[in-house]
């Protein structure tokens, strides 16, 4: 039988060996059972599996020794690394993205409150969301046999998701948009490395969060003449770039 996986955070992993706590211990070893001797693959956010046996468990933690590393079949794929930048929407719809967008290989997620955001994150939030958030997009990449986790990240507005965005290519999906297509535009487009996608929230992006992201060298778009819900456009972006550039 091969080696089960898990997904980890690469800080977890010195000198040889990975330690284990939390959620992952419990999965480790109070539902799957298993202990000294076992063979596991552990794969982190950057890509890398890392090959080992479970060397120690205790009450609330366990080690794994690390036999060997490499890069994963994701990341040597040739695929676009895609970023979903997503405008907070309401409700549990950002937990919708995170999954479904996990589940179609989105890279990462940067999430940010646009101006016409109903959902709002207090400062005092923000710990707790981060860690919800980045609960959600693991536990979706190890049912879904994903080797990389993708991050969330938070951004306060638009502008700064949009000042530190350096993908190869940037998209702004725009129902305003008239005249490019995302169809018409990736027909003349190579291949790139990385890119990134900017949603609006339930009500749009607001005019001046348009010319924030276009002064930044994103690329107003539309997807036709549909006007489709937040969640439903990352979910057919992420598909459309997977199928032309991607593993489907």
């Amino acid at each position: 039988m091969a080696p089960r996986r898990f997904m980890i955070n690469s800080g977890a992993i010195r000198d040889g060996f990975a330690s284990c706590d939390g959620e992952l211990y419990n999965h480790i070893a109070r539902v799957l059972r298993l202990g000294n001797g076992d063979p596991v693959q552990l794969a982190d956010e950057k890509g890398f599996v890392h090959s080992g046996t479970i060397d120690q468990v205790g009450r609330e933690w366990l080690t794994v020794k690390i036999e060997s590393s490499a890069p994963s079949e994701e990341s040597e794929s040739g695929a676009p690394r895609i970023t979903i930048c997503q405008a907070l929407p309401k409700g549990d719809k950002t937990e919708l993205i995170l999954q479904k967008g996990t589940e179609l290989g989105a890279h990462d997620f940067w999430l940010f409150g646009g101006r016409r955001s109903v959902a709002r994150v207090r400062d005092d939030q923000r710990d707790s969301k981060l860690e919800r958030w980045n609960r959600v997009t693991s536990e979706a990449a190890r049912q879904s046999g994903r080797s990389s986790i993708p991050g969330v990240l938070w951004c306060p507005g638009a502008a700064e998701a949009a000042r530190e965005a350096g993908h190869d290519l940037r998209l702004l999906l725009w129902e305003g948009e008239r005249e490019q297509s995302l169809k018409g535009l990736l027909s003349t487009c190579d291949r790139p490395a990385s890119l990134i996608v900017a949603i609006g929230p339930e009500g749009g992006f607001d005019p001046a969060e348009v010319e924030l992201f276009t002064r930044q060298g994103f690329l107003p778009v539309s997807l036709g003449s549909r006007i489709l819900r937040a969640e439903t456009a990352s979910i057919a972006i992420l598909a459309i770039m997977q199928y032309i550039w991607g593993e489907m």
